[in-house]
């Protein structure tokens, strides 16, 4: 017969892992998100103590972390936690994560990898279609009663044989690519290196590439390269018309005053 002392003893054994703030997908899978045998969690978020008191208690038995985008690993987070020994993130990019702090400790860092990466192509393309269809335009212009006074909206434009540009080619990049190919578009990629194997255009310069396109979809990582990379000689290039869709993070574009005035 089981114990509950000896649940709690065995509880006690397992490696603890610590959420500061919940993931998104705890809103929907609740603590089946985190379910295990495996290990403890640690649940920050429900304690009323500020993070510093809480980890008091528990910072010596911390061996990893998830870290959603809200709950940034800092340098100072780290130095509370003596034995950490992982940080799993809950998305693909991991610029909310010192990993130079990581590297000099020896812990190791984690992503979610592909696993959104079907999801998030399929938004990207759907976003394209919406914006030169202007489905969303158009209906916000129906709901608010425009059409029997300005008459009917102007016409949106197909996907068909546009000219994209992805700014990045990598698992996100290379499904959006796939998924515009039956649309007759004219893909053409800019990324670090050239592709090997790989039927698109490749650009160096991503403002020649914005120059040689309809559209621009930002896929690649947030890093100290590409922070505004999305610059104002960029948006000119690509013009008035151009059209950006961005799933990546948002510091990629400069969305400076002058930049925004002159879309």
């Amino acid at each position: 017969m089981t114990t509950s002392s000896s649940i709690l003893s065995t509880t006690e054994n397992l490696p603890r892992v610590l959420i500061v703030k919940p993931p998104a997908a705890m809103a929907v899978l609740g603590d089946r998100f985190v379910a295990s045998t495996k290990f403890e969690i640690l649940k920050a978020f429900e304690s009323p103590l500020p993070l510093p008191e809480f980890l008091a208690n528990h910072s010596d038995s911390v061996s990893a972390v998830i870290a959603p985008l809200a709950a940034p690993v800092t340098a100072d987070l780290i130095r509370l936690l003596p034995n950490l020994r992982l940080v799993v993130t809950t998305s693909a990019g991991v610029d909310h994560v010192d990993l130079v702090e990581c590297r000099r400790r020896g812990i190791s860092v984690a992503n979610a990898g592909s696993s959104f990466s079907e999801d998030v192509a399929d938004t990207a393309v759907g976003l394209l279609i919406d914006v030169f269809r202007r489905i969303s335009a158009a209906n916000r212009f129906v709901k608010q009663r425009f059409w029997p006074l300005k008459g009917d909206y102007p016409l949106g434009s197909k996907l068909g044989r546009k000219r994209i540009g992805t700014v990045g080619l990598g698992s996100i990049g290379s499904k959006i690519a796939t998924r515009l190919e039956p649309f007759g578009c004219q893909i053409s990629y800019s990324s670090r290196n050239q592709k090997p194997c790989v039927p698109y255009h490749y650009y160096m310069d991503v403002e020649e590439m914005a120059a040689n396109s309809d559209a621009l979809i930002i896929c690649c990582e947030l890093n100290e390269k590409t922070v505004h990379l999305i610059n104002k000689d960029v948006l000119s290039a690509l013009g008035k018309q151009g059209v950006i869709v961005n799933v990546a993070r948002g510091a990629i574009i400069d969305e400076d005053g002058e930049m925004l005035e002159r879309r």
